[in-house]
Parts: C-alpha cells; sequence; structure tokens
C-alpha cells in the first residue's frame, strides 16, 4: 500500500512527489512488491513534467525500511523534518 501527494519545491522549481503510508503485508515482504511499487511511481514521476524528485521520511530507528529505500537507489538528504502536531497533547501549549 502507498499514496503520493505533491509539494512544489522554490529551489528545484518543481513538483517532489512524497510517497506516502508505504507498508508491506508481512506475508509478501521480501518479493518484490516494494520494488514494483517504487519503480512504478519512479517510472510515471521521470515521465511527468515538471517533477523534480521523489522523497518519502520513516521513523529514525526503522533501520530495515531505510535499508529497503538505499536498495532501490533512494539516498539520505539533508534536510531534517519538523512538524506542529495538533492531534496531540504536546501542541497544547502552542
Amino acid at each position: 500500500m502507498s499514496a503520493v501527494t505533491y509539494e512544489w519545491s522554490d529551489w528545484r522549481n518543481g513538483l517532489f512527489w512524497w510517497i506516502q503510508d508505504v507498508y508491506v503485508i508481512k506475508k509478501f515482504r521480501n518479493k518484490g512488491v516494494w520494488r514494483a511499487i517504487y519503480e512504478k511511481i519512479r517510472d510515471d514521476a521521470k515521465e511527468a513534467e515538471g517533477v523534480a524528485g521523489i522523497r518519502l521520511y520513516h521513523a529514525p530507528e526503522n533501520h530495515t525500511a531505510r535499508s529497503v529505500y538505499l536498495k532501490v537507489g533512494m539516498e539520505d538528504c539533508d534536510y531534517k523534518l519538523m512538524e506542529l502536531d495538533f492531534s496531540s497533547a504536546k501542541s497544547e501549549h502552542v
């Protein structure tokens, strides 16, 4: 399962396609499911006009996910994600 959202990049003058909600059911892991999903998204993004690249995020402690993403050709980037989460009690003081 996966979804794609889009974000404009001023720096790259194009859209980044964000791969969201990556999940492969355990019994289908290590069978090429993720690679097939990724390659379809990558190929569609390459063919689309104005796409600067593909991004996704993963939890820092999810080393398995990072390894899988590196295997299909994704790279670590210099950006760090920040948020203000309105769905949690943490944001009540803001």
